[in-house]
């Protein structure tokens, strides 16, 4: 963390209405800030990791209390500066019809164009940048989905929005189409309020998780959430929550898709996240055909690259055997039974079989 003094006469009330001038042309959609205190939200975090729904994302475990005591991960933390950007792709083909799609393979919307992180870290240091330029050197560090920060329970607490009950977080006006980026910071600028929940008695999201993974309001099971399956986990995905993913290879939306709230979500205007290589309606067995070397270049600078080619291969694999029976399909995972990857081969096995069984009576596979 970049250390400084600022001046003692330093008005922080006009500074801090000056980095949200400077967040929005800097093109973050909205800037807040945050009080470090997260005493309620830190007994959750560690409820929720002894009751083990964290599944093998170790790291969301191994850095102790510093997750939700800023102060601990960057000593001299007295503020969080939150920014919020946000970006819905606006053209990307219509989720639902993808969803609805057997043969195509269904990517989250977040991961069709460039990798955020990047796109976030960037502008994150433009910000401190300004700053700087205002107030001298100053003590700062920059996060984006990069460290062990609490990030939405923050955003909250910066008035950006509320967690809602699939956990992600709201935005009366903006839905939850965005990304998220912190600076912490040693500069005791004034903080904002912390927004209010605005769920109410909805529950569409709970009713729409495929596996299940909303267990309760504002309870998440990574270990049946989509998202964690075709992502984080990097082993072999339960048999029996296959079939329920249908043909989301990386990632899933419905949760937010199925919120009220989205109807109220702008486009983003990011061009850097704009779809690549047509991924936001792709042929599963198209993508399945892909060499290693063909998924490492159309996947540079994407999200997607951090799972690895197994990883994608068997998320496909899984897609592919939810999908119609089909002659072309059983061609496309037979040649794939003697990938070099027991994970690859395990999976197209299951596939296989599965397009056995959806077949009944339609058209033989030996």
């Amino acid at each position: 963390m970049p250390t400084g003094t600022a001046p003692p006469d330093l008005d922080y009330r006009a500074l801090a209405a000056a980095i949200k001038d400077w967040g929005r042309e800097l093109g973050f959609q909205q800037i807040g800030i945050a009080e470090t205190d997260l005493e309620a939200d830190e007994a959750r975090l560690l409820n929720w990791l002894d009751a083990g729904r964290h599944g093998e994302m170790a790291y969301m475990s191994r850095h102790g209390t510093r997750r939700s005591r800023p102060a601990e991960l960057v000593p001299g933390t007295v503020r969080v500066i939150s920014a919020r950007l946000d970006y819905w792709p606006a053209p990307a083909r219509e989720p639902w019809s993808v969803l609805a799609a057997g043969e195509l393979g269904y990517v989250s919307r977040y991961a069709l164009g460039r990798d955020y992180h990047k796109v976030l870290r960037r502008r994150l240091q433009r910000l401190a940048d300004r700053i700087e330029a205002r107030v001298g050197p100053f003590g700062y560090r920059a996060f984006t989905d990069s460290a062990p920060v609490l990030e939405k329970a923050l955003a909250r607490n910066a008035g950006l929005g509320w967690i809602g009950k699939h956990t992600n977080l709201l935005h009366r006006r903006a839905g939850s189409w965005f990304f998220l980026g912190e600076l912490f910071t040693d500069l005791p600028l004034p903080p904002d309020s912390p927004a209010d929940d605005h769920c109410g008695t909805c529950r569409a999201c709970i009713d729409a998780c495929p596996t299940g993974a909303i267990v309760a309001p504002y309870e998440l099971d990574a270990r049946l959430c989509i998202s964690y399956l075709t992502i984080e986990l990097r082993g072999s995905i339960p048999e029996p929550l296959r079939p329920l993913i249908g043909n989301r290879i990386y990632g899933c939306d419905d949760c937010q898709l199925v919120c009220p709230w989205n109807r109220f979500a702008d486009n983003s205007l990011e061009p850097e996240f704009a779809p690549r290589n047509a991924l936001d309606a792709s042929d599963l067995v198209e993508l399945f055909q892909w060499t290693e070397t063909q998924f490492l270049q159309r996947t540079a600078g994407s999200p997607i690259r951090r799972i690895g080619y197994a990883c994608w291969l068997r998320n496909i694999a899984v897609a592919l055997g939810n999908s119609p029976p089909s002659a072309r399909t059983v061609v496309a995972l037979r040649e794939r039974q003697h990938d070099p990857s027991p994970l690859v081969r395990e999976h197209v096995r299951w596939a296989l079989a599965h397009q056995r069984q959806n077949a009944s009576g339609g058209f033989d596979i030996p």
